[in-house]
């Protein structure tokens, strides 16, 4: 089992999961998306979710306490937050940048992130199966 935390971070909107716009993100709720994550989890795992761009910014700020990995899906502010990019940025672990949608396929305004420069790995297209396998991963790039 790991000693390093991995530090999940679901950025704005997703806590409307299950029911905001369904034929892109599908019915699984947030809350199963943890129950998910915490099934597949080999060591420690912190689950958060803010609508709020500093409360985001201080959850990663908080990450570098830890140590561990972060893994982040960015929503909305994967298309324009420099200040979340710069805080990834500062992050001495490794991060994985998840979408439930593949973004690469989505319209021209959904399908550059700009996190994707601050990152080790990117997630998309998996729908909420995504996020156990990015747990899964995360655990691996950590004990290597």
């Amino acid at each position: 089992m790991s000693h390093a935390t991995v530090h999940v971070l679901n950025g704005p909107n997703l806590d409307l999961l299950g029911v905001r716009e369904p034929h892109i993100y599908g019915t699984t709720t947030l809350a199963d998306i943890e129950a998910m994550c915490r099934d597949v989890a080999s060591g420690r795992l912190e689950f958060h979710q803010t609508n709020h761009e500093g409360v985001m910014i201080d959850l990663i700020h908080a990450a570098r306490e830890t140590g561990g990995g972060i893994i982040i899906n960015p929503a909305g502010w994967s298309f324009s937050s420099i200040a979340i990019l710069d805080a990834l940025k500062a992050f001495d672990g490794p991060v994985i940048e998840l979408h439930i949608s593949n973004i690469h396929a989505r319209d021209a305004a959904h399908r550059h992130s700009v996190m994707s420069q601050g990152v080790t790995a990117v997630i998309a297209g998996l729908g909420a199966q995504g996020y156990p396998v990015a747990v899964q991963a995360m655990y691996r790039l950590l004990a290597t």
